[in-house]
């Protein structure tokens, strides 16, 4: 799950990721990989963030699961839901890696754990806005866990205790600290 900010405060925001198909011999000519399909009404940012999150994730597996090639060979839809809401910036960056990583691997990614964080190409996770709204809107959803980047301790850390108490956090500078925390046995 990942969180959100808005000018209404902080909500949930859950990534669905789909296999469309595998490529075939049908793929037009030059079609030699697979694809990425982006729907939700994704703000130019988003999208950029979703393109960068799947060139991530592609190398990121072939790293930690070689003979896994769905990322590279499969065309794959991305959808975030709430499609009548406009959504745009680069916050969802850490849970699209995981989302794709999830349907990759075919495994579900760690329950009551929300995240927020920019990914970049090499995977380190970059701070983002909105982190009280963020840890608000995941202790309303029952969230018990959260990740957050490293960058953003000191925003965490000066929220109010009634905020935090009780929250596993993590604050994560890599993609593979994510992994860790959200695939365990992996």
């Amino acid at each position: 799950m990942g969180l959100a900010w808005t000018a209404m405060g902080g909500s949930t925001l859950f990534i669905e990721t789909s296999l469309r198909r595998p490529r075939s011999r049908k793929d037009p000519e030059g079609a030699k990989e697979g694809s990425l399909e982006l729907t939700g009404q994704l703000g130019d940012v988003m999208k950029e963030s979703a393109k960068i999150a799947f060139t991530f994730a592609r190398a990121f597996l072939m790293q930690e699961q070689p003979d896994n090639d769905v990322l590279v060979s499969s065309h794959i839809h991305l959808h975030v839901p709430e499609g009548a809401t406009p959504k745009d910036g680069p916050s969802a960056g850490c849970t699209i890696v995981t989302a794709l990583l999830s349907l990759a691997m075919n495994t579900p990614a760690r329950q009551n754990v929300a995240m927020t964080g920019e990914v970049s190409l090499t995977g380190k996770i970059l701070p983002v806005g909105g982190i009280k709204e963020k840890t608000i809107a995941a202790r309303r959803a029952g969230v018990t866990c959260i990740l957050l980047p490293a960058e953003n301790q000191k925003d965490f850390s000066d929220l109010p205790a009634f905020i935090t108490e009780g929250l596993e956090v993590h604050f994560v500078e890599h993609y593979s600290e994510t992994f860790s925390i959200v695939f365990p046995k992996q």
